[in-house]
């Protein structure tokens, strides 16, 4: 049996605070975290559990983070990469959909274009609701959407955002262009579909 050295149970006690202010710091960004994931992803319940995956995928991983460098770019990045993942999956799968959903699908978009809006800017406000923007940046691809998300939706700036994707700034300002093409064109197929 091996002696412990005096400077393993303090080596220890280092490391279990160093974990504690960690956990802290991440925990205290979660906010932050799950308006990201909120973007990213189409529903509330999908934006938990890509949240809760890296919170719990940071937590294990810790000790590779860098103390004094950005938390927020980490924790997003693991965020972001995990999205990324579950997006191939999803393309992997076939998508499944009962035919009941499609059918109120269909009834709640004829009930919206019977309505008579006041004007052109009511029509289009009363159109465009929460869930028809999440569904527009859903039709965005991955790549472009990522880049909007961080930057349009969370503020990023396009350094932070070629950090946590780890992509050249270039890149960032690329798929940021084409990005909000896709998803003005969206928006605008959507608010144009509902008028006719």
């Amino acid at each position: 049996m091996s002696e412990i050295t005096p400077t393993e149970p303090q080596r220890l006690a280092a490391e279990a605070r160093d974990r504690v202010r960690f956990e802290e710091e991440a925990l205290e960004l979660s906010d932050q975290v799950y308006r990201v994931a909120r973007r990213l992803v189409g529903s509330r319940e999908e934006a938990e559990d890509l949240m809760q995956e890296a919170y719990a995928r940071a937590f294990r991983s810790w000790r590779s983070y860098t103390p004094g460098t950005n938390l927020r770019a980490w924790l997003l990045r693991i965020l972001t990469n995990l999205n990324i993942d579950r997006g191939r999956r999803k393309q992997r799968a076939p998508e499944m959909q009962p035919l009941e959903e499609g059918d109120y699908f269909l009834y709640n978009k004829l009930e919206e274009a019977s309505r008579e809006p006041v004007s052109d800017q009511d029509a289009v406000v009363e159109r465009l609701s929460q869930t028809d923007v999440v569904t527009a940046l859903s039709a965005v691809p991955h790549d472009f959407r990522d880049v909007v998300v961080l930057v349009d939706l969370g503020d990023f700036t396009y350094q932070d955002a070629a950090q946590i994707l780890d992509i050249p700034v270039g890149t960032v300002m690329s798929r940021l262009h084409r990005g909000r093409r896709i998803l003005k064109t969206a928006l605008a197929d959507q608010t144009a579909g509902g008028s006719e």
